[in-house]
């Protein structure tokens, strides 16, 4: 039987979505400055690949979307890319731990995203989708803004983390009587952040075409 928790689990819930915005926000940030933006395209990069993945997730289970209805998301997206515009010389020797960051908020925005999917009563397939949609929509709305081909498309296993978890998620929630709410998300929490680093570690790559 799961541990009762003394924290409101809406606030869990609440600072998992802030801290996976400020993380998105920093990397969409990052990858303007790269290509020399200015610092309003830094910005509004920054807070549509914070906020992109969010409002594509509430678009689909038909809810309103977060950054219209809730000040604290696109304040804390803003800060977080005027941050990076200031500091990012010292941020760029800090790659590696970058790295660490947008594998937990890829994490944390892809079980958000599934919850929410299977608690407007989507069936597990759709709620698995609206899960990765939600981890990876940022990260392709920044790509496509910067005139790069989409890293999910290309590159490590990102999107195949996002999934993975999310199918855990999915299928999990049949037992999550037995297992816990907490401890399922936990679970696959864990799991979308090892694989992305463990991925990022070896290289791991989906099979391409070969010439």
């Amino acid at each position: 039987m799961e541990p009762s928790l003394d924290i409101d689990p809406s606030v869990l819930s609440l600072v998992a979505e802030l801290v996976g915005t400020a993380v998105f926000a920093a990397s969409g940030a990052s990858a303007a400055v790269g290509k020399r933006l200015d610092l309003f395209g830094v910005v509004v990069i920054g807070v549509i690949c914070a906020l992109g993945g969010g409002a594509i997730r509430d678009l689909l289970i038909d809810a309103k979307p977060l950054v219209l209805t809730d000040w604290r998301y696109p304040l804390v997206a803003l800060v977080a890319s005027l941050f990076v515009f200031r500091f990012h010389p010292a941020l760029s020797r800090m790659r590696p731990m970058m790295l660490v960051l947008d594998a937990a908020g890829l994490a944390l925005f892809t079980v958000v995203g599934t919850v929410k999917g299977l608690d407007f009563g989507f069936a597990v397939y759709a709620a698995c989708i609206v899960g990765v949609l939600s981890g990876i929509g940022g990260g392709i709305l920044r790509d496509v803004l910067v005139q790069e081909i989409p890293a999910v498309l290309r590159e490590d296993f990102y999107a195949m983390a996002a999934l993975i978890g999310a199918v855990i998620v999915g299928i999990g929630a049949r037992w999550e009587s037995v297992i816990g709410h907490w401890t399922l998300s936990l679970i696959a929490i864990a799991t979308i952040f090892v694989v992305r680093l463990v991925a990022i570690r070896y290289r791991w790559e989906a099979p391409k075409p070969k010439f």
